[in-house]
């Protein structure tokens, strides 16, 4: 598949699972009223020095946006499995599994940036702050923030977190991809996700209500579309 079949194909993805779709975006709606909400009560309660109030607001914001940001993230993990098998059906809603697959998410990212963090802190030890060293490290990051675009796609692809922190393995599929083409459909998705940030940003400076709905809608949508993306790209390894 073309970059343009990727995109045009992932674009109406989400609107051929409507079911799947309207659930998570109920979830995301939630996240985005109840999330704000108490943040907004923490920075009233603060103003008025009640640090009890601000602080149980707090927490159940960072609540409410941490378990709807777990059940979203691990769906999308198996929306990526579902484009690399070119399923064109939504995978069923099993909350144990993708708060799970979420997690895993999570320690793949964390390895994939600590690494060339641990690897930057050493340059700099060993070699000095110097624009050699900058560069080296530039590339590093780089090469690792390719792998770990191609390590989810592995989670999603074996459901093992042993593949998917197979750094060379996980290097090796960004070159079977191509780099060009991987970087081509992560600008394209991001000049539409940011199009849409644009224009909801511009919504809530008018309502803060209809741009927190518009956010949790536009935010699930933007979910399904990404991952859908990204799994009919590493369909292609």
């Amino acid at each position: 598949m073309d970059i343009g079949e990727i995109i045009s194909d992932a674009i109406v993805y989400p609107f051929n699972n409507i079911k799947a779709l309207i659930i998570y975006m109920i979830i995301g709606i939630i996240c985005g009223l109840l999330g704000g909400a108490s943040l907004f009560g923490v920075l009233l309660a603060a103003q008025g020095n009640n640090v009890l109030m601000a602080g149980g607001l707090g927490f159940i914001g960072i609540l409410i946006l941490i378990i709807g940001g777990l059940l979203i993230s691990g769906y999308g993990l198996d929306i990526v499995k579902f484009g690399i098998e070119r399923r064109d059906d939504a995978p069923g809603i099993d909350i144990v599994r993708q708060v799970l697959n979420a997690i895993k998410v999570f320690i793949v990212g964390f390895v994939y940036y600590i690494i060339p963090a641990i690897i930057g802190w050493l340059l700099s030890t060993l070699l000095g702050k110097g624009i050699l060293t900058t560069i080296i490290i530039l590339i590093i990051s780089i090469v690792f923030a390719f792998a770990q675009f191609m390590a989810i796609c592995r989670l999603a692809k074996y459901d093992s977190l042993g593949e998917a922190l197979a750094i060379g393995e996980a290097i090796g599929d960004v070159s079977k991809v191509g780099m060009l083409k991987v970087l081509a459909t992560i600008i394209a998705v991001f000049i539409i996700a940011l199009i849409i940030a644009i224009v909801i940003g511009v919504i809530m400076q008018y309502n803060n209500l209809i741009g927190g709905v518009l956010f949790g809608v536009f935010g699930v949508y933007l979910t399904f579309f990404y991952n859908r993306a990204v799994g009919l790209l590493y369909s292609q390894v």
